[in-house]
């Protein structure tokens, strides 16, 4: 903000009542702990008043609202041997954004204005304590119940895209700021003549939002999928993709790291050009082919990309979307625990905890229609005789593992099963139960060799991921289903 836009802030606030919930007013005040405890309150308190932003001012009387000026700097404060503001974020719980604006007003006073973003998915804590206004004081959010469970249920009525990126934005500034030509070309429309229709059409999509002062305010949905930059939107700024690629199949050695810092939508075909161009390809991959093809099916890749920015926990704060590219495998992961167990990936409706993203990038043709993308992942492993895709949960994320073709002989236990376990899901989707036969051709094994995938069936039935169709069919007439089946 510039010293015009402050000045004006303050303005504003000064002319709130003086028991404001979501405002809070000092002259010299500056102890480290009360700063901490009142950013938990006041984000805790905007949340539960629908308000963008929370505000703690230095250089203001809390009773008569008079600006008075404060000698309180934050950037030259220390305490415990830390910069004040990276001492306050440690404390924090889930970390949110907050800035200090240091200026003087139209007298010439120091103030300095602490914005502070509400709670988004649960109560801020500091130093392990969640804390409330309540009226003008600072309190234990444990201590009003009522209160706590009015903020819960606001956390699970307002979803990510809906909330704001950027607020009070002049209509060219958003049109600077998104590429609306993109989206129009994206959905295959054409660009309209004057900019207000643009501007309509981005507000009809929820891409940006009416604000009571006549300008316009980007929604979160807005910018992670049209940003020009994503840098530009700081609640957004580390949420880029990045795409590393290593020498060998492990992290020693990085040979190179980019980072598309753009919304998803601009992002989604550079992603998986730049991926077909630093992929290596194969020569022959089992005996369906016999000519140069690329090491992963593009078809799979494109899934699992879309996947991995649709379903990410947008929460969890400086962690993004990452494509890692190994000589033997890649390893495609985003921020967030899924919403299904990875075992049942293929056969569950899709859950999504942005709707409207994934709503967005379908009538765009960016990801596939609900309910066909995982399936579809693993039916190009089949075609492709590779291995089956690996899906792990680790430390809050999502990982998607794709390995490049082997043998039969060279592949574990482990991964057999694997292959059988989700041969057998592809199967019953299709409304099909596997067979000795099917496990067989999915594998690319001679018939005279079925007694190796005999065994593999029998290591499948054993883990407890596959079970016999019939318990008393005949050897050959032996069927088999996913365990979780009826």
């Amino acid at each position: 903000m510039n010293n015009d836009v402050l000045n004006s802030l303050l303005l504003e606030l000064t002319k709130l009542p003086k028991e404001t919930e979501w405002v809070e007013f000092k002259e010299n005040n500056t102890d480290p702990q009360m700063i901490g405890e009142n950013i938990s309150a006041l984000s805790n308190t905007a949340a539960l008043l629908g308000k963008k932003h929370a505000y703690l001012v230095w250089g203001v009387q809390n009773d008569t609202h008079e600006i008075v000026g404060t000698t309180f700097n934050p950037q030259s404060t220390r305490h415990k041997q830390q910069e004040l503001e990276s001492w306050l974020l440690q404390k924090l719980s889930p970390k949110i954004n907050f800035r200090f604006h240091v200026f003087q007003n139209m007298q010439q006073r120091g103030v300095v204005i602490l914005e502070i973003q509400p709670a988004t998915h649960k109560p801020v804590r500091f130093d392990g304590t969640e804390f409330i206004r309540i009226q003008s004081n600072t309190k234990k959010l444990r201590e009003f119940s009522e209160k706590e469970r009015e903020l819960w249920r606001i956390f699970d009525q307002k979803p990510f895209e809906q909330q704001y990126a950027q607020t009070d934005v002049k209509p060219d500034d958003v049109l600077s700021a998104l590429d609306y030509v993109r989206y129009f070309q994206l959905l295959n429309q054409p660009l309209p003549e004057s900019h207000s229709a643009v501007l309509e059409a981005l507000y009809a999509d929820h891409l940006i939002e009416c604000a009571d002062s006549g300008l316009w305010h980007i929604t979160n949905l807005g910018a992670v999928l049209f940003a020009r930059n994503l840098s530009l939107f700081r609640y957004l700024a580390r949420k880029a993709v990045r795409i590393i690629q290593y020498e060998g199949d492990n992290k020693l050695k990085t040979k190179r790291e980019i980072e598309l810092d753009k919304g998803y939508a601009l992002a989604y075909e550079e992603i998986i050009s730049t991926l077909n161009l630093l992929l290596p390809s194969n020569e022959e991959i089992g005996q369906a082919f016999r000519q140069t093809v690329s090491m992963y099916p593009e078809l799979a890749l494109r899934e699992l990309v879309a996947n991995a920015l649709i379903h990410q926990d947008f929460t969890l704060t400086g962690t993004s979307p990452m494509i890692e590219i190994f000589d033997h495998r890649i390893e495609i992961t985003n921020p967030g625990l899924p919403l299904v167990a990875p075992e049942r990936f293929m056969d569950n409706p899709p859950r999504s905890r942005n709707e409207s993203i994934a709503s967005l990038l379908r009538r765009m043709n960016i990801c596939e229609e609900r309910g066909s993308g995982v399936d579809k992942v693993v039916a190009m492993t089949e075609i492709y005789r590779l291995p089956a895709p690996l899906f792990e949960v680790f430390q809050e994320h999502t990982s998607s593992i794709l390995f490049a073709y082997r043998d039969f002989k060279n592949t574990d236990k482990e991964e057999r099963i694997r292959a059988c376990y989700l041969h057998s899901v592809l199967k019953y989707l299709n409304r099909e139960p596997m067979t000795n036969n099917s496990l067989r051709d999915r594998f690319g094994i001679a018939p005279e060799n079925k007694a190796m995938i005999s065994r593999v069936i029998k290591l499948a039935v054993e883990a407890g991921v596959i079970k016999p169709y019939d318990e008393n069919a005949g050897t050959k007439a032996m069927r088999y289903v996913p365990a979780w089946s009826v």
